[in-house]
């Protein structure tokens, strides 16, 4: 593997997070992306009938799994699986959403949703993108382009702002889009022409706040990629182009990838949900399986569940591990967690390096600084609902739940490698 291939793979990483500003866009490029592979969509209420090679189905929710079947795949065939996540922290829209301020200043009310690096989205153009719902029950996927922005107050009017602020979540983040006429400000009305439909058509939406700066690559050497929404497309990136690059042949190749992960996983479409067991046992039974035979076919299965984690930062080093420092650019990171915030253990850890050596790509540690509280992911989730061993994995990235973040131009790559030769199996 080359730099080249690792630019190659950064530059379609690029395209694939500007054609997903909201997990219900990633999901829809990703079904664009398997049906232009030869993968078969599966209505999730049709009866399934499973033979060798790729399927996909899509919750309509911003959740996709693919799949795909070996020739010799029979009831105790087991599943190799990669897992990741289509949300990003950021703001969704709330009911009521258009707001005239002071000044008469076109408003929009916003309500944060999971933990975004607040400061990180002041004075940036941004667009609204996810879906309406119309009275008939019809989905229209949007998104506005360029239209709001939070603005952050001047420092003439607040000399102190250089030595630490805090943002009111609800005075302080409410973006601007326009102002004069207050009877012509009605974003819905905005969001409805970008459908093609009446205003009174909407019956409900689910619309976030996304950045509109295009990804970039930059650095000494061109190896350093900033973007929006690294957490977590970076690895719902790479999950993709290795189920599509997988030739499984003892195992049954799955690529999932859930919303919700930043608020808990905790929904029809999250990990802790029941889509991904759903799937997983629709698939036994249409091959045949029994209760005991599933059980044993999970019992032989692995999960890689993969999220970017923390680089190790040059200006706030002593917030890492001593001994265990990820690098950008030194390979996909092994999560380990002693209370489980991730689920590796020992055979889960094992099963990564070999797959990392057998690609040929570089791996590295991380465990969190004892006085630093360690986030988790799908993993433990997963996990808990399946039974299915898993081990979480990710690359290291800089401000990580910014509205744009950073990680090495080779290391995605080095992970999708990874992961094709666990699907492989």
């Amino acid at each position: 593997m080359t730099f080249d291939d690792a630019r190659t793979h950064i530059d379609d990483l690029a395209a694939f997070v500007t054609a997903s500003p909201s997990s219900y866009h990633a999901a829809a490029e990703a079904e664009r992306r398997l049906t232009g592979a030869g993968f078969t969509a599966l209505d999730e209420r049709d009866e399934w009938r499973i033979a060798p090679g790729g399927r996909y189905v899509v919750r309509r929710d911003g959740s996709v799994i693919a799949f795909a079947v070996p020739d010799a795949a029979g009831p105790l065939t087991p599943f190799a699986i990669v897992g990741a996540h289509t949300d990003s922290p950021g703001f969704k829209l709330k009911p009521k959403p258009t707001t005239i301020g002071a000044g008469g200043w076109w408003q929009l009310g916003v309500e944060v949703y999971g933990g975004p690096l607040l400061s990180s989205w002041l004075d940036r153009e941004l667009e609204l993108a996810g879906r309406i719902v119309t009275s008939d029950g019809a989905e229209h996927i949007v998104r506005t382009g360029p239209l709001v922005r939070i603005p952050q107050l001047a420092i003439h009017l607040d000399r102190g702002a250089n030595e630490g602020f805090t943002l009111d979540k609800q005075r302080h983040t409410a973006p601007v889009w326009g102002f004069g006429d207050a009877e012509s400000a009605d974003i819905l009305a905005v969001l409805a022409g970008e459908a093609g439909v009446s205003p009174a058509e909407i019956g409900g939406y689910d619309v976030v706040v996304a950045d509109t700066q295009p990804p970039r690559v930059f650095g000494a050497g061109e190896q350093l990629f900033a973007s929006g929404r690294l957490d977590n497309l970076l690895s719902t990136h790479a999950g993709l182009v290795a189920i599509l690059d997988a030739e499984p042949t003892e195992s049954i190749a799955m690529f999932a990838a859930f919303d919700h992960e930043e608020i808990g996983s905790a929904s029809r479409s999250g990990a802790a949900g029941p889509f991904h067991e759903e799937v997983l046992n629709r698939i036994a039974a249409a091959l045949g399986a029994t209760a005991e035979q599933r059980s044993r076919a999970f019992a032989s299965s692995l999960h890689v569940s993969s999220d970017v984690g923390h680089s190790v930062h040059p200006n706030y080093a002593e917030k890492h591990d001593p001994a265990n420092q990820p690098m950008a650019g030194s390979g996909p990171i092994l999560k380990i967690n002693g209370n489980q915030r991730y689920a590796t253990d020992a055979h889960g850890a094992a099963a990564w390096n070999a797959a990392c050596a057998r690609a040929g790509v570089p791996s590295q540690e991380f465990v969190s600084n004892n006085q630093v509280p360690c986030g988790s992911t799908i993993g433990p989730i997963s996990a808990t609902r399946l039974g299915i061993r898993t081990v979480d994995v990710g690359v290291p990235i800089l401000s990580m739940h910014s509205a744009r973040e950073l990680t090495a131009v080779a290391d995605p790559w080095h992970l999708s490698r990874a992961m094709a030769e666990v699907l492989t199996a």
